[in-house]
């Protein structure tokens, strides 16, 4: 048996059996964490992402949905169909033109049409501001094939802002950043090519890099991160120049802009921990947070309406008194 067992062709099977073993369990992480990357953030089809209501959709979206759609059928006569071409990409978004020079763009999140958007635009209508609703790259009838997470469609939101100011000689803007379109957001204003047309920007679950949401998410599906964060990253700098570890935490202290953040204590993506640190580290002089003690990641206002726009309603107030204040001092100063 010892002879056997010293066998160089024995140990030289053995050592293969391993070698290969080893090679097997590299290879699966590499599969598995390219698998991830590509049902997360890669386009399969124009039938992926596209604006009709998702099949599998969540329970708690059905109502938003509605709420929203109903929203928009009520205005159909203020409403334009948008495009603009940037990147070498067609996107579209409709525009609903309520006769006012402010204007509220919805940034909305991962596999959310422009559709998804019409229920966070609602509290902005009553409010006195006209609404753009935009396709996201990747998303509804724009071109694309990988949600960049932010990055690049920051770039987007700005072209979209020149385009609506120019067209429609809309003079103020405020963002409402969902989750993903938060990140897009901060990364908009944080660009040297951000116009100076932007009053204020809403956050709702905003995270401090993907990387963390990711993390959130493979720790409740009860599987292991090791390793494959850093593979998932991988993948898309390798599609996209872009990494996954680089976020709104990164760069919102260079961020002045009025700033309110809305946030779940239950968020299990975006955690609490980490909402707070964003909070802490924005370099708005002007910047609120407000907690909700329930609701899902970016599910806020159909869980606690009144004061989610209520929320809503107090910072533009808050925003649009500051305006006219530094207006005048400038005024003064001239």
């Amino acid at each position: 048996m010892i002879e056997i067992i010293t066998h160089p062709i024995f140990l030289w099977i053995v050592g293969s059996l391993l070698v290969s073993g080893l090679l097997l369990w590299i290879v699966s992480f590499f599969v598995a964490s390219y698998l991830v990357y590509v049902r997360t953030l890669r386009r399969k089809d124009s039938g992926t992402w596209s604006r009709d209501l998702p099949a599998d959709m969540d329970p708690m979206q059905v109502p938003m949905y509605k709420a929203g759609l109903a929203w928009s059928e009520a205005n159909q006569a203020h409403k334009t169909d948008v495009h603009i071409l940037r990147d070498g990409l067609n996107l579209y978004g409709e525009y609903y033109d309520f006769g006012s020079k402010r204007c509220a763009m919805i940034l909305s999140g991962r596999t959310e049409s422009l559709r998804y958007g019409y229920f966070f635009a609602i509290p902005y209508a009553e409010n006195g501001y006209n609404i753009l609703v935009v396709d996201p790259r990747a998303h509804g009838l724009s071109d694309g094939t990988f949600n960049t997470v932010g990055f690049e469609e920051s770039q987007d939101d700005i072209a979209w802002i020149k385009y609506i100011r120019d067209t429609y000689g809309v003079e103020s803007f405020i963002l409402h950043g969902i989750c993903i379109g938060a990140a897009g957001g901060m990364f908009a204003l944080n660009s040297p090519d951000c116009p100076d047309c932007i009053d204020g920007i809403v956050t709702e679950g905003m995270f401090p890099n993907f990387k963390e949401s990711v993390r959130n998410h493979i720790i409740e599906r009860r599987k292991s991160t090791f390793i494959t964060l850093d593979l998932i990253d991988c993948w898309m700098k390798h599609y996209t120049g872009h990494s996954m570890k680089y976020g709104p935490l990164d760069i919102i202290h260079n961020v002045r802009t009025p700033l309110l953040m809305l946030h779940s204590k239950e968020d299990r993506y975006s955690t609490p921990e980490f909402a707070q640190k964003l909070f802490d580290a924005s370099g708005s002089a002007h910047k609120r947070i407000v907690w909700f003690e329930h609701g899902r990641h970016s599910m806020l206002r159909v869980t606690d309406r009144e004061l989610y726009d209520a929320s809503i309603k107090n910072f533009i107030a808050e925003i649009t008194a500051n305006k006219k204040i530094t207006e005048k001092e400038n005024d003064y100063v001239l």
